[in-house]
């Protein structure tokens, strides 16, 4: 069901298609299978190409402030396989860990199919309250966060909780495991620093993945692993997958390396911004009198909510029906309470479909039980 929604406008998870920077990749690709180099030809460094990490790293020291050098980067194909590999070197069943709730419902799946107990921390405006987190467990081993776009209400956390959640992990010699979701999509105003670059404790891992900001096919992410527990993760990582792909690693490591990569990012940066205002403009038009919306200044969504009963999971069916990928905010929950609203992308479609789904969905809007009369 995922999959069909995702496919749909409005779905979530659809990078950009460009044809400039495809059209690089393939001549860049072209250059290493012309001329192959041996690393393709042997068994390599599970942490993949010492040039492509080089690479990375030196972009997110620029981008990002994150602190590392390429030793510490580990290449993964996406932030799934490099949370799996991040969960299984530093938890063991039973041991406590917070999640935000709501939650990306993926991240919450391999937290607790790792036989971690899980909590769930509310999240408002400033984001993960650790407060709140340390009166439900405080000697929790980890937390995993997304603080520069909390998935899905788009918050951004303030510095005070980053302070306050680099200061718990410290005190307890705990892990944070920062998904640097959509951080490349801000539309407003600098990015706060990453976590990882204020953690002075060694504590912070850093997930990051190339798949939305280029394209999914890609299968290209990498995880910055503190030195404490690199050679944990390097375990996990020859006992699962020997080492990762090279023959996309040259191309990648000259898209950036020659500056195609941020001259992507500067074009697709601008098509998605222009692509979330159309989004919003069709739900005011359209789905004004039943959904509050929330403007993100970040990323490659937006959050809506009901102004009237729902539930929002009968929506998104009948959405679904009606050829828009929306996802339900209640299912994002974890235990009993929840907020009733949409999550919607606006990230690889056109304006005109765009404008035709929200036409759509304010034609489901006015049949849903919450909008009936007597």
């Amino acid at each position: 069901e995922i999959e069909v929604a995702a496919s749909l406008p409005c779905g979530l998870g659809v990078a950009v298609s460009d044809p400039r920077t495809l059209d690089m990749f393939r001549i860049l690709l072209s250059r290493h299978l012309t001329r192959p180099g041996s690393e393709h030809f042997r068994y390599g460094d599970p942490r993949g190409g010492l040039p492509l990490r080089t690479a990375i790293a030196t972009y997110l020291r620029t981008a990002r402030g994150v602190r590392c050098d390429a030793g510490q980067i580990v290449l993964t194909s996406g932030t799934q396989q490099g949370l799996d590999l991040l969960v299984r070197a530093a938890l063991r069943p039973g041991d406590a860990v917070w999640i935000e709730n709501p939650c990306y419902p993926m991240a919450h799946a391999v937290l607790a199919g790792s036989g971690a107990r899980v909590f769930g921390v509310p999240v408002d405006a400033e984001g993960l309250d650790p407060e709140i987190g340390e009166s439900l467990c405080s000697k929790a081993r980890a937390a995993y966060v997304t603080p520069s776009h909390q998935y899905p209400l788009g918050v951004t956390m303030t510095m005070r909780r980053r302070l306050a959640l680099l200061d718990w992990a410290r005190r307890n010699d705990a892990w944070i495991i920062e998904d640097d979701y959509d951080s490349e999509f801000r539309y407003a105003g600098p990015p706060l620093t990453s976590l990882q670059g204020m953690d002075g404790s060694g504590r912070v891992a850093y997930l990051g993945t190339f798949s939305k900001i280029l394209f999914p096919g890609l299968r290209i992410g990498y995880v910055v692993v503190p030195e404490a527990l690199l050679d944990a993760v390097m375990a996990v990582r020859a006992r699962s997958d020997r080492f990762p792909s090279t023959l996309a690693e040259g191309a990648l490591t000259d898209l950036l390396n020659e500056g195609h990569f941020a001259a992507h990012l500067r074009r697709v940066r601008r098509r998605v911004q222009a692509a979330r205002d159309v989004l919003v403009a069709g739900l005011e038009t359209h789905c004004g009198d039943a959904l509050e919306v929330t403007v993100p200044e970040q990323g490659l969504h937006l959050m809506a909510t009901l102004k009237h009963a729902g539930p929002d999971t009968a929506i998104v069916e009948a959405a679904k029906a009606a050829g828009v990928g929306a996802r339900a905010l209640s299912s994002m929950f974890i235990g009993g309470a929840s907020r009733q609203g949409l999550v919607l992308g606006f990230s690889g479609f056109s304006d005109e479909e765009l404008m035709a789904a929200t036409v759509r969905l304010g034609g489901v809007m006015g049949r849903s039980p919450g909008r009936q009369t007597t």
